[in-house]
């Protein structure tokens, strides 16, 4: 019976592949199934044997170990450099998009504490 190895939601395509690979080079039976239309499923890679369940999550447990750790040296080399991204730099790089979130946030705000406002 399959069973599901990884939900696809916010999944990189390249992680996708990795994962794919890795599971093909231990001879674990895999398959991908598709995202939803309307973004309800996001999709999954599926098992299709359970009885692999334990050596698969194993080594999905140790991948992602290694790419979370590569992950961190990068972003410790990209901040050293100065080349890291910040809030500052998203901000700068699209500023309606910023402008725009602010007055929402301040918008949500306003409507929260209104009622508190018109107790005093």
């Amino acid at each position: 019976m399959p069973k599901i190895l990884l939900k696809l939601r916010d999944v990189p395509d390249d992680e996708i592949e990795e994962v794919s690979a890795l599971m093909d080079e231990h001879a674990i039976a895999i398959y991908r199934t598709p995202p939803g239309p309307f973004g309800i499923t996001a999709g999954g890679l599926w098992l299709r044997d359970a009885e692999d369940d334990a050596k698969a999550r194993a080594l999905l447990d140790d991948y992602q170990a290694a790419r979370r750790d590569r992950a961190r040296t990068e972003l410790a080399r990209a901040r050293a450099e100065g080349r890291a991204e910040t809030i500052w730099t998203l901000a700068r790089r699209n500023p309606l998009r910023t402008l725009v979130h602010l007055l929402l946030a301040i918008f949500i705000l306003m409507v929260f504490f209104a009622p508190l406002l018109e107790l005093s």
